[in-house]
């Protein structure tokens, strides 16, 4: 009788992992196209795709930066999740191969999703915008992001994989979402157009003067003078100007800062 009690609360346990599996492997997949695609490809916007929007770079970054504050929830109820299951009187372990496995579910099932939702269904942006032929490009990221890890996952949860190594720890997994979450904050060193929103109130001479702090020619700026494009030489980092009001560099900072300046 103890063996069946205490077999029916560890499964009863497995419950809040798996779906931290799935909720923060879904998060790292919002995160790695936000990196990846929005700010260090700039293959495109969440919503470089509607006509309306797409040459309004306001409203894309703004777009960017909620859809950055979706994934951070998603990523925060996971690791409660995650924390839940740990903190369960009953559950002295957590199985980190089952884990894994619901995370590269999570992962590959949030590409399945933008493919199917963002890129054919609705239409709001594809993985290259720039390009003749948009269709092969998504299909190949739907099948290297999406398909594989899915049922990587799916082969791995049906042969039951062994738990205890240090990778696949929730531990680690929950450093690597940090992790990755940290990272969609800030923009790479890079040369070419950087797009930068000074904070209200930044005035135009305070604006240039943040430019001229990191020897940036300015392209293009909106008429509030709050939005700007400006190319910075070969190796100059943009991260001096966040000291000079700067609010957003090249993609999306914290969501926050989108939410406080933008006036549609």
């Amino acid at each position: 009788m103890p063996n069946a009690v205490e077999g029916s609360a560890y499964a009863g346990d497995e419950k809040p992992t798996t779906c931290a599996g799935y909720m923060l492997g879904f998060a790292f997949g919002g995160f790695f196209d936000g990196i990846l695609l929005h700010q260090i490809l700039q293959w495109h916007h969440l919503l470089s795709g509607l006509e309306q929007v797409g040459q309004d770079i306001r409203a894309l970054i703004l777009t960017d930066g909620l859809f950055h504050l979706l994934m951070y929830v998603v990523a925060i109820v996971g690791l409660w999740l995650l924390w839940r299951s740990r903190s369960n009187s009953h559950a002295t372990t957590v199985d980190g191969g089952a884990l894994l496995s619901s995370v590269l579910i999570g992962f590959g099932g949030w590409h399945v999703v933008d493919a199917v939702l963002s890129h054919w269904i609705l239409g709001i942006h594809r993985i290259r915008m720039d390009t003749e032929n948009p269709l092969l490009w998504d299909l190949l990221w739907f099948a290297i992001f999406g398909f594989v890890p899915l049922v990587a996952g799916l082969a791995r949860r049906a042969s039951k994989p062994t738990s205890g190594r240090l990778l696949v720890s929730p531990t680690a997994l929950a450093f690597s979402v940090v992790i990755a979450g940290l990272i969609s904050a800030f923009p790479p060193q890079q040369e070419g157009p950087v797009t930068v929103l000074f904070a209200p109130g930044v005035s135009p001479e305070r604006a240039m003067t943040a430019i001229g702090s990191v020897n940036g020619q300015v392209i293009w700026t909106d008429t509030s003078s709050q939005v700007w494009t400006i190319v910075l030489p070969k190796g100059q980092s943009s991260q001096a100007l966040y000291r000079h009001g700067a609010l957003l560099i090249s993609g999306s900072l914290l969501p926050a800062g989108c939410l406080d300046w933008v006036r549609l």
